[in-house]
């Protein structure tokens, strides 16, 4: 057996763009964000050069391409707007991948996508980072059967394994409480180890 991290690494770790620079690197993006924060263009443009084509990678997640596009500078915009919030306390680019997932979100609610209404499971979870499976599946296979689970499920699971967020911050992204988002990762593990199995016996066979 082989654990989900094989594959995508540690939650926390996966993006290296989203760690904290070192000199003279962060030096350059310090200035870059200064600069934008005073309505500089050719920075902002610089900005949205080095991370668009990341932030649209993770937009598509959420959305088919042509959304995923509209949503990703729609985010960008609204990150320029309110880049005076941006504090240095967090990284520029998970500041701006919040944004951006939010305004994914954002159109899937106006799609009547709602997690208002969910029974909380009571099941225990003793270890939400054990995603193990058959060492003969491959990352797509996985990346494929998480498209197959219900939507609700599917996003907590996204924000939880694919972007590394916590349940607290789950709780915030979609306004729901904490249990609320266990209850949907819980059953969407359960789900997505379901259809791993059958993939595998498929396979055998």
């Amino acid at each position: 057996m082989c654990e989900f991290r094989t594959f995508f690494g540690n939650r926390k770790s996966q993006y290296e763009f989203l760690k904290p620079l070192t000199n003279p690197m962060q030096k350059l993006e310090t200035k870059l964000i200064k600069l934008c924060k005073k309505g500089n263009q050719v920075a902002q443009m610089q900005v949205y050069d080095k991370y668009s084509q990341a932030m649209f990678t993770i937009a598509c997640r959420y959305l088919s391409e042509e959304d995923a596009k509209d949503a990703m500078q729609e985010g960008f915009l609204k990150a320029f707007r309110h880049i005076d919030s941006y504090k240095p306390e967090a990284t520029f680019g998970a500041w701006l991948k919040r944004i951006i997932i939010n305004q994914c979100l954002d159109v899937l609610k106006k799609n009547k996508l709602e997690f208002e209404a969910v029974e909380v499971s009571e099941l225990q979870i003793t270890n939400e980072d054990d995603w193990q499976f058959d060492i003969s599946i491959t990352k797509q296979d996985i990346l494929f059967a998480i498209e197959q689970i219900k939507e609700k499920h599917r996003i907590v699971v996204k924000l939880y394994l694919l972007e590394g967020y916590d349940h607290e911050e789950i709780s915030e992204i979609l306004e729901i409480p904490v249990k609320t988002s266990r209850t949907h990762l819980r059953r969407g593990k359960l789900k997505l180890q379901d259809l791993l199995k059958q993939k595998y016996n498929e396979a055998r066979y």
